[in-house]
C-alpha cells in the first residue's frame, strides 16, 4: 500500500509567531551551514597536517574520510530518534557534541586524536542534520511558508560545500592547521543559545522505542557502501577489502528493509517508496548530487593543478555560484504556482545536464569565464532541484515522522555525492590513463610512473625533470586531464538528460501547494 502522501500529523504542531519561526529558521540554518562547510574545510590543510603529526598515508585517509563515513551511517538512525525523543532536545545536544569535538580536533596532537575527534564529529553531525529540516517542518504550517525556508535551507548548505576552501584559505595563511576548527565552537554556542529560546520542541507522542536490530543494521550497510564507493576511486574495485564492503553494505541493507516491513514502528517507513512523488523526488535529489559534487571536486583539481591557483583562488572561483545559489533558493518557491514541483525539477536537472555538456568543451587552457558560465547555469539547476525536491521529500511522510523523511533525504544526499565522486573521478582517471602520452625525456621507471598516474603526480615528477622536459609533461598531463573531464561531463550530462524525463513523468500531477496541517 502506497504511503499517503498527505497523512494527517499526529500533534499538534507548536504555536510559532511569525517573528519567532523565521528567528529560529536563521539558528537551525547556522547549524547546517557549519556541517556543510566542515565537509570540505579541511582539504586545504592536508600537507600541513602531514607536516605536523607526522601522519602516514592511511592515516591521512582515515582524517579525511570518517568524517563523512560516520555522518553517513548514523543520519537515519538519528532522524529516527528526534521523532521519539525530541528534535530540538537533538538538535542542541549534536550541536554542543560538535562544538566540543570541533576544539577536540584543533588541538589534537596527533592523527589518532585528530580521526576521532573527526569521528565525533560525524556522529554529532548525523544528529544535527535530519533535526534542522523536520524541525521546519514542524515550525512552518503554512505550505508556502515553508517551501521558502527549505529553499533558505538548501542554498545554504550547497553553499557551504564550497566556503570551506573560501574560510580555509586566509586562516591556513595566518594560522596553524587547527584554526580551520574554531569557527564551529563559537557558532554552535550561539546556536544553542538562540535555540533554547526560539525552537519549540516537538516529537512524535506516539513513538515507540527504537529498534536495536535495525541501527546496526543501517549504519553498516550506509557505511560499507560509502566506503566502497570512495575507496574505488583511489585503488580500484576489484580489490578484496571493497568487495567485501559491498557484500556487507548491500547484505546488510535488505536485511534492514526487509526487518522495517515486520515493525509496528520501523526506523523508517519503506513503504514511502511506493509512492512515486516519494521515489521520483529521492531519485532526482541523489542524481543531481552525483553531477553536483562530483564535478565540483574535479574542477577543484582543474583549477589547482591545471592552472596552478592557490587555494584561496580556487575557493573565490566558485563565490559566485554560492551568491547565486543562497539567493536563488526563495526564488523557487515563487515559481511553483506558477511552472508547477514536476516542471521545476525537471528544468532544473535539464540545466544541470546543460552545464555538464559545455565543462565537456572546457579544454586545458580555457580561462574562467569559459567555466563560470556553465557555473551560473549549474547553480540555478542544482538549487531548483534540491529545493523542490526537499519539500517534496519531507511533506511526503506524517508529521511526525518528519525526522525519519529527513533522514532519508539527507541520507540520499550523502550516497549521491560519494557516487558521483567515485563515478566521474573514475571515468576522468581511465581516460587520463589511455590518453597521457609521457614525453622523450622523462626516465623509465618511477618518473614515467608518476607522469601516467594523476594529473598531480605529473605536477610533481615535471618538477624534479630539466625544465624543457618538464614543461612538456605538464602540457600532456593538462591536456589528457581536460579529456577526461571531458568524457566524464558528457556521459553525466547524458545521463541527467534521461533523469530529467523521468522526473517530469514520475512527479506529473505533484500537488503545486501542499495544503496546510488540519491543526494550524
Amino acid at each position: 500500500m502506497a504511503a499517503d502522501l498527505h497523512a494527517p500529523a499526529a500533534e499538534a504542531p507548536p504555536a510559532v509567531g511569525a517573528a519567532r519561526r523565521w528567528i529560529a529558521l536563521v539558528v537551525i540554518c547556522m547549524a547546517a551551514l557549519v556541517l556543510s562547510l566542515d565537509t570540505t574545510v579541511l582539504q586545504l590543510a592536508i600537507p600541513n597536517l602531514i607536516d605536523d603529526l607526522d601522519t602516514s598515508s592511511s592515516q591521512i585517509l582515515w582524517i579525511a574520510d570518517i568524517y563523512g563515513f560516520a555522518l553517513a551511517g548514523l543520519l537515519i538512525t538519528m532522524g529516527s530518534l528526534g521523532d521519539r525523543i525530541g528534535r530540538k532536545k537533538l538538535l542542541l545536544f549534536g550541536c554542543v557534541a560538535f562544538g566540543a569535538a570541533s576544539l577536540m580536533a584543533a588541538y589534537a596532537d596527533s592523527a589518532g586524536m585528530l580521526i576521532a575527534a573527526r569521528a565525533v564529529q560525524g556522529i554529532a553531525g548525523a544528529t544535527v542534520y535530519p533535526t534542522t529540516l523536520s524541525i521546519i517542518r514542524n515550525i512552518f504550517t503554512n505550505p508556502k511558508e515553508r517551501t521558502t525556508a527549505i529553499g533558505i535551507w538548501s542554498g545554504l548548505i550547497s553553499g557551504g560545500l564550497a566556503l570551506g576552501p573560501i574560510l580555509a584559505g586566509p586562516m591556513l595563511t595566518h594560522w596553524w592547521w587547527g584554526s580551520v576548527f574554531l569557527i564551529n565552537p563559537f557558532v554552535m554556542a550561539a546556536v544553542v543559545l538562540v535555540a533554547l529560546f526560539v525552537v519549540p520542541e516537538s516529537r512524535n507522542p506516539n513513538a515507540s522505542r527504537l529498534d536495536i536490530v535495525s541501527v546496526p543494521l543501517s549504519a553498516i550497510g550506509i557505511i560499507g557502501i560509502v566506503y566502497a564507493i570512495q575507496e574505488s576511486v583511489r585503488d580500484g574495485i576489484g580489490q578484496p577489502r571493497i568487495i567485501a564492503a559491498i557484500a556487507i553494505g548491500v547484505l546488510s541493507l535488505i536485511l534492514f528493509v526487509w526487518r522495517q516491513t515486520r515493525l509496528e514502528e520501523p526506523l523508517i517507513d519503506v513503504r514511502l517508496f511506493t509512492n512515486r512523488y516519494f521515489a521520483g523526488a529521492v531519485t532526482a535529489n541523489t542524481g543531481g548530487l552525483f553531477a553536483f559534487i562530483g564535478v565540483t571536486l574535479l574542477l577543484s583539481q582543474y583549477f589547482q593543478l591545471g592552472h596552478q591557483w592557490s587555494p584561496l583562488r580556487t575557493g573565490m572561483s566558485m563565490l559566485p555560484p554560492i551568491v547565486l545559489a543562497i539567493f536563488f533558493g526563495p526564488v523557487v518557491a515563487m515559481l511553483i504556482p506558477k511552472l508547477g514541483r514536476a516542471k521545476i525539477i525537471g528544468t532544473g536537472i535539464f540545466l544541470i545536464g546543460i552545464s555538464m555538456f559545455m565543462y565537456g568543451w572546457v579544454d586545458a587552457d580555457s580561462g574562467y569565464v569559459s567555466v563560470l558560465i556553465p557555473l551560473l547555469i549549474q547553480a540555478i539547476g542544482a538549487t531548483s532541484t534540491f529545493t523542490v525536491t526537499a519539500d517534496i521529500i519531507i511533506n511526503s511522510a506524517p508529521k511526525e515522522r518528519s525526522g525519519a523523511a529527513s533522514a532519508i533525504a539527507t541520507t540520499c544526499a550523502e550516497l549521491g555525492g560519494a557516487l558521483g565522486t567515485a563515478v566521474l573521478g573514475t571515468i576522468l582517471n581511465a581516460v587520463f590513463h589511455h590518453d597521457i602520452t609521457v614525453p622523450k625525456g622523462v626516465p623509465a621507471g618511477a618518473a614515467t610512473d608518476a607522469v601516467k598516474d594523476s594529473l598531480g603526480g605529473a605536477m610533481q615528477a615535471a618538477g624534479q625533470l630539466p625544465a624543457d622536459v618538464g614543461g612538456k609533461v605538464i602540457e600532456a598531463a593538462k591536456t589528457a586531464f581536460a579529456h577526461g573531464l571531458n568524457k566524464a561531463t558528457l556521459i553525466t550530462a547524458c545521463l541527467l538528460m534521461v533523469l530529467a524525463v523521468i522526473s517530469i513523468y514520475t512527479l506529473r500531477g505533484v500537488p503545486d501547494e501542499f495544503p496546510e496541517d488540519p491543526e494550524a
